[in-house]
């Protein structure tokens, strides 16, 4: 028997590193053998870290193949400053203005 998928905000809601089962095999839709059958065989589409006995996945891998966590471009989010943001610039808050990443190299 299949236990329920797990809900977004249940996903959401991880520690930084997940066991393999329940969590990673219920966010896939996979039965408890089935997920350590492919771990074992290598074929989930996550890398599966092994801690000892325990075998876990980085969440943040788990929300990217869940289309969940936004694509990385390689350069850092935007800032924007003003009311919209939720900022208060009176109390004197400016943002500093974004570094380039060729000025990194």
């Amino acid at each position: 028997m299949t236990a329920p998928a797990l809900t977004i905000a249940e996903l959401l809601d991880q520690p930084a590193v997940v066991p393999l089962w329940p969590t990673v095999g219920r966010a896939l839709g996979l039965a408890e053998s089935t997920t350590y059958q492919l771990a074992a065989e290598n074929r989930l589409p996550i890398e599966v870290i092994r801690l000892g006995r325990r075998r876990v996945a980085r969440t943040v891998d788990l929300y990217r193949f869940l289309g969940l966590a936004p694509k990385e471009t390689g350069v850092a989010p935007t800032y924007q400053a003003g009311a919209a943001a939720g900022n208060d610039e009176e109390a004197g808050y400016q943002p500093a203005s974004p570094v380039e990443q060729s000025a990194l190299r």
